[in-house]
């Protein structure tokens, strides 16, 4: 089965359009997106939008929450640049859309006789704001797996993608968990101007007793990041904001 894993579109619409075409060519069984599909850009409305078209099931980001206590914009007269201008170009519909998404998805594959559960979250199951940075150490990532059940962990937050395989079996039985950072399709962070999303590719071998069966590809995407970062110089949102899309971190 191949999966289609995206996170964190931000409101750029040029990126989610790219990532839209590319995931035509891959064709996979599933798309998930795991959250954050506004701030930072100008374009909320029209990425829900595309997000509720494609069926794509989805989660909360943490910036899809603040919509609760930033209402539409009805000042058409400010000049002032802020960060919040970005919730409050949110529709009433979307904003309501937001704020009734899932928290997390669970889903259970049965494979050779084994189970393997695979957790979908923003932040981490602990919570929608927690970075799982890939150097954190391997104790502290295996007991919240072991907490939470999971073998197969996808998140997003940080922008910044990696796969890493943690072993946390005891006396002398594997017992393999994978960790997945899907990067960001409309803000990454990793020196890679691309949208970035995952195809996770899970086969009939997968059990969390080998570190074999499931293969992890880095899709990047090229896009016009000058439309996306002109709208943002165009609007009240901080220049800064156009700025990082052009890789300035």
């Amino acid at each position: 089965m191949r999966i289609a894993l995206l996170s964190d579109i931000h409101a750029n619409l040029p990126a989610f359009e790219a990532v839209l075409e590319d995931l035509e060519k891959q064709k996979p069984d599933a798309v998930y997106c795991l959250g954050d599909l506004v701030g930072y850009n100008v374009w909320p409305n029209q990425v829900i939008g595309l997000i509720r078209s494609h069926g794509i099931a989805t989660i909360a980001g943490n910036h899809d929450l603040k919509v609760a206590k930033i209402l539409p914009s009805q000042d058409e007269c400010s000049t002032e640049k802020s960060s919040e201008y970005a919730y409050k170009l949110v529709g009433n519909k979307e904003r309501e859309y937001l704020l009734t998404l899932p928290r997390h998805l669970k889903l259970e594959f049965q494979l050779n006789d084994d189970s393997l559960n695979m957790l979908l979250v923003h932040g981490s199951p602990r919570s929608i704001n927690e970075y799982l940075l890939e150097e954190l150490p391997e104790d502290y990532m295996s007991e919240m797996l072991k907490e939470f059940k999971t073998d197969i962990l996808c998140f997003g937050h940080s922008h910044k993608p990696y796969h890493r395989i943690i072993n946390s079996g005891e006396n002398g039985a594997d017992h393999f968990h994978h960790l997945i950072n899907t990067g960001s399709v409309g803000k990454p962070k990793d020196g890679d101007v691309r949208a970035c999303y995952v195809i996770l590719t899970i086969d009939a071998s997968a059990s969390t007793k080998t570190r074999y069966g499931i293969q992890v590809d880095f899709i990047r995407v090229k896009y016009d990041v000058e439309k996306a970062a002109q709208a943002v110089e165009l609007s009240l949102l901080p220049y800064a904001f156009a700025d990082n899309l052009r890789g300035a971190y």
